[in-house]
């Protein structure tokens, strides 16, 4: 554990580079097991940390298939629940989903998975652009606390949580070294 500069939070990496880098190879293995013979399928990214997990798993499933598999980028900024609640408006970034959504098998791909409201309103959102045959999650880190009853398909990992503490996936896509650490104030 690391304390900070203010000696209040803690830090514990839970996961480093190669630990990522193994559980995008499972996910994209499962993915690829249940989409083997599908022509229909495509990975959405859901902003920020999804995009990047999302072209990485696009690369290897690429590779395993050897066929190109549409990849798209969600922003849910405008489905959020808790946006009454905000005092500023929601920063809205670009949802790029260039291709029909409509009887496609699709696999919104996130980095943690923790209430289920990111993930309701992710569905939502692809909803607003055509009717799916069916829609799949895929997610790093599963660490429960659910309020909805929503479960992801493709697991990296699952952890053990309180409420209280803070998982957080960081990228090198953004700047960072590729690991998951666990915060706790």
């Amino acid at each position: 554990m690391k304390k900070s500069v203010f000696g209040k939070t803690n830090e514990r990496v839970l996961m480093g580079r190669s630990d990522v880098s193994e559980a995008l190879d499972l996910i994209a293995d499962s993915i690829v097991d249940d989409h083997r013979d599908d022509g229909m399928m495509a990975l959405v990214g859901i902003r920020t940390g999804g995009i990047h997990l999302a072209r990485r798993l696009v690369l290897r499933i690429e590779k395993q298939l050897s066929l190109e598999v549409p990849l798209g980028t969600l922003d849910i900024n405008l489905y959020r629940d808790d946006l009454v609640g905000m005092a500023r408006q929601p920063v809205l970034r670009t949802t790029d989903i260039a291709f029909d959504v409509t009887d496609r098998n699709i696999v919104l791909v996130d980095d943690v998975l923790f209430t289920g409201r990111t993930i309701r309103a992710a569905m939502d959102g692809v909803m607003d652009l055509g009717r799916p045959a069916r829609i799949q999650l895929a997610i790093l880190v599963d660490r429960g606390h659910r309020e909805l009853p929503i479960a992801a398909d493709f697991v990296g990992r699952e952890l053990e949580t309180t409420e209280k503490q803070v998982v957080k996936v960081r990228l090198q896509e953004e700047g960072h070294s590729t690991d998951v650490v666990i915060v706790t104030s």
